[in-house]
């Protein structure tokens, strides 16, 4: 499966399936948030959270591959993300894009 960010693929026609995507909420651990709580004192990186998000980013891709999978595409063009407070304690990360299928 190819994903981009692009709108195109070059060298590569295709038509459009339609829009994927895929996402997952994922919520805070109440020791590593204490951790959390003390590094952000000193300051630096929250390596944790920073863990955490990259985590969701990656379940909430392999989901939105999936549905392309499901729709028989070939590629996924104009991928982005988003992210947003679902409740206090849990975020939510978002993958999608446009689904299409090579044409020769």
């Amino acid at each position: 499966m190819i994903i981009t960010t692009t709108e195109n693929i070059p060298g590569r026609n295709y038509k459009i399936i339609g829009i994927v995507r895929g996402n997952c909420v994922q919520s805070k651990n109440i020791l590593k948030d204490m951790t959390q709580a003390f590094k952000s004192i000193v300051g630096g990186e929250l390596n944790e959270y920073t863990k955490m998000v990259d985590e969701a980013r990656t379940m909430a891709t392999e989901r939105m591959i999936e549905e392309a999978e499901i729709q028989n595409a070939d590629a996924i063009v104009m991928v982005r993300y988003g992210n947003g407070a679902v409740a206090p304690d849990a975020s939510e990360i978002i993958a999608y894009g446009t689904a299409v299928k090579f044409i020769d």
